[in-house]
């Protein structure tokens, strides 16, 4: 009874207490069901592949009505604006509503996320905003694993997810993004 006080006298937190906060330089959040979570520095091999998936996307979109964004690029999920308590900063998004876009990031689900995962942040991305994407309606969600050198798909029907495992010697063909493919091993390149 004593952790259910506890837990319930936790305060709940919207974007516009999001949007308030004076961080410090490189300090970062994301909001989850109103509770704050501090994101870490990317590592050097995180940007590297970060960097390949959105110059490969960014290459594939050019002169499309969908646009690629990189984080940090805040995403208040459940599309309720300021009073919206999950706040997401994927590592990468594809927005193809441009009426999702405002001048504080995206407005909604975007169509597609890519989050890369590391030991620490495994865990977080994998179940609780896997969750999350899903129940918003984010229609592909792309789990890339460092340390597996491999990428799992998950392509929402019916309002639930079904996961594509791909390793490096596959080629990815997006659902979303409509003649889009990667070969998973450039991504893993450097």
């Amino acid at each position: 009874m004593e952790a259910l006080k506890q837990q319930s006298a936790q305060p709940h937190y919207t974007y516009k207490d999001y949007a308030s906060w004076e961080l410090k330089e490189g300090e970062r959040f994301e909001l989850l069901d109103g509770v704050p979570y501090a994101i870490s520095a990317p590592s050097p091999v995180h940007q590297g592949i970060s960097g390949e998936l959105h110059r490969q996307f960014a290459n594939f979109l050019h002169g499309k009505p969908c646009k690629v964004f990189h984080a940090p690029f805040d995403v208040r999920l459940n599309a309720k604006g300021d009073k919206d308590d999950n706040v997401v900063q994927p590592d990468l998004l594809v927005i193809c509503d441009k009426t999702k876009i405002d001048d504080k990031g995206c407005n909604g689900a975007p169509d597609l996320v890519v989050e890369i995962v590391s030991p620490s942040s495994s865990k977080h991305d994998r179940f609780i905003k896997f969750q999350k994407y899903q129940n918003a309606g984010v229609r592909e969600y792309w789990i890339v694993d460092i340390e597996a050198n491999g990428i799992e798909v998950a392509l929402l029907k019916d309002e639930k997810y079904t996961v594509l495992k791909y390793l490096e010697e596959d080629v990815i063909f997006s659902s979303v993004l409509e003649g889009f493919q990667i070969n998973v091993k450039e991504i893993f390149a450097e």
